[in-house]
């Protein structure tokens, strides 16, 4: 398997047919075994990306041998949530779709935080326009 080339973000579950709190067994089985890891990031974190060296995919934030956060990487086109908010969007239909959010200040973008029990999920924005999306356990920061 491999990442998909249009992946679906389940809000509060998973994204791109990962789930939060998954083994990183399971992560190579459903996207692969060509990823780079994050020699400065604080926790073990995963680049899938889908050529060589290029900013475009998804990475994989672990913690105490679980996935704690998956997100996508530098805007890649054809990812949408499932209730269909996709990349590219307007900023505005975010909370059009979802409702009321948090939104956060990350510096040079903002996220828009959906809590959901354990998990959350944010949606990027740069520039006005979606440009990414995250699912994560609560408490692990938004903005990375």
């Amino acid at each position: 398997m491999t990442l998909p080339l249009h992946g679906t973000v389940v809000p509060g579950k998973s994204l791109g047919g990962v789930r939060v709190g998954a083994s990183p067994a399971k992560v190579r089985t459903a996207w692969g075994r060509a990823f780079g890891v994050c020699t400065d990031c604080k926790e073990r974190t995963w680049y899938f990306t889908y050529a060589r060296y290029a900013p475009q995919g998804a990475g994989v934030e672990f913690r105490r041998k679980r996935v704690a956060a998956l997100f996508t990487l530098w805007s890649p086109s054809g990812w949408h949530t499932a209730e269909g908010l996709r990349i590219g969007d307007d900023a505005a239909r975010v909370t059009a779709v979802y409702g009321p959010l948090t939104r956060l200040d990350c510096g040079t973008y903002d996220a828009y935080q959906l809590p959901r029990g354990r998990f959350a999920t944010d949606f990027y924005a740069f520039d006005g326009k979606v440009w990414g999306f995250a699912v994560t356990l609560t408490g692990v920061p938004a903005c990375r």
